[in-house]
């Protein structure tokens, strides 16, 4: 019950410094508010994006965006609306970490090293094939690995080592997998051709 009711007034607490900070806009009683959540948002921030250097430049780059957010916002309990804001944040982060150049360098290195490098061989990496009705079916037909490998891949942009993190499997074989899927889809496809 004292836990209960010392929880409550820390919140009370919480809801006083916002207030007082929205009326003054003093830096410092933010950075109180936020000082007493900044190990939690720190240990969010390390969860998502693995790397300690990352996840300490995301507690400075969430505290600047408390200076604004905290303004617009209409907040009840602010260490729970913290934490949503840390987790879109990281999110965001994980996001523009995808789209950036490093997943396509990553994928010519492996095409490189790999026997089967030519456009011809792989139907899914040309251009407009994805929404073509007959490669949805051939992706259909593969092993659940490779399926799976391949919408991960492709139609969610997740690099290697997210896929490997999802499905609890060694990077080399999301790769394998993604080979393998690649050329039974070349199959498929030559196989559909032959039949129209």
């Amino acid at each position: 019950m004292l836990k209960i009711t010392h929880s409550k007034n820390k919140e009370q607490e919480d809801q006083v410094l916002l207030q007082e900070y929205r009326t003054s806009g003093e830096l410092e009683i933010l950075g109180e508010l936020y000082s007493r959540y900044m190990h939690l948002v720190y240990g969010l921030c390390l969860k998502y994006l693995r790397n300690r250097d990352d996840a300490s430049d995301a507690v400075m780059q969430i505290f600047e965006k408390l200076i604004t957010e905290t303004v617009q916002h209409e907040i009840k309990n602010f260490k729970s609306w913290l934490y949503v804001l840390s987790k879109n944040y990281c999110l965001m982060l994980i996001r523009s970490e995808k789209s950036k150049d490093r997943k396509m360098d990553l994928w010519v290195k492996d095409q490189e090293e790999s026997v089967e490098f030519h456009p011809q061989m792989h139907p899914i990496d040309e251009e407009g094939m994805e929404e073509h009705s007959t490669l949805a079916d051939c992706i259909e037909r593969l092993k659940a690995r490779q399926k799976e490998c391949i919408q991960l891949f492709y139609y969610q942009d997740w690099s290697y080592r997210q896929i490997a993190e999802i499905l609890r499997m060694e990077e080399k074989k999301v790769k394998s997998n993604l080979q393998n899927a690649k050329r039974n889809l070349k199959i498929c496809l030559e196989e559909e051709n032959v039949k129209k």
